[in-house]
């Protein structure tokens, strides 16, 4: 899967408080590791992400091999839109 550096950061800044956590819980991995595919760089800590960034605009083109935390991060997202426009 392909898509912007900046598509990836803005979809991180769309989670709600919590989120990194709770997607590191459920996929049993580090939580630095998500910030790290989120585009953090501190691997000492976590995980080394499973994506390439190549030059481009907005930031460069991402390329995501195991998107199993974009899919997991798109479904809180989507939850908590739903929850937001029920409330309404």
């Amino acid at each position: 899967m392909n898509l912007t550096f900046k598509e990836l950061r803005d979809i991180k800044h769309s989670l709600p408080t919590g989120s990194i956590a709770r997607i590191a819980s459920e996929l049993n991995v580090d939580e630095q590791t998500v910030r790290n595919y989120f585009g953090a760089h501190k691997y000492d800590e976590g995980g080394i992400a499973p994506i390439q960034v190549e030059p481009g605009p907005d930031g460069g083109i991402v390329h995501i091999e195991d998107t199993r935390i974009l899919e997991l991060a798109r479904q809180i997202i989507e939850s908590t839109n739903n929850q937001a426009h029920s409330q309404n």
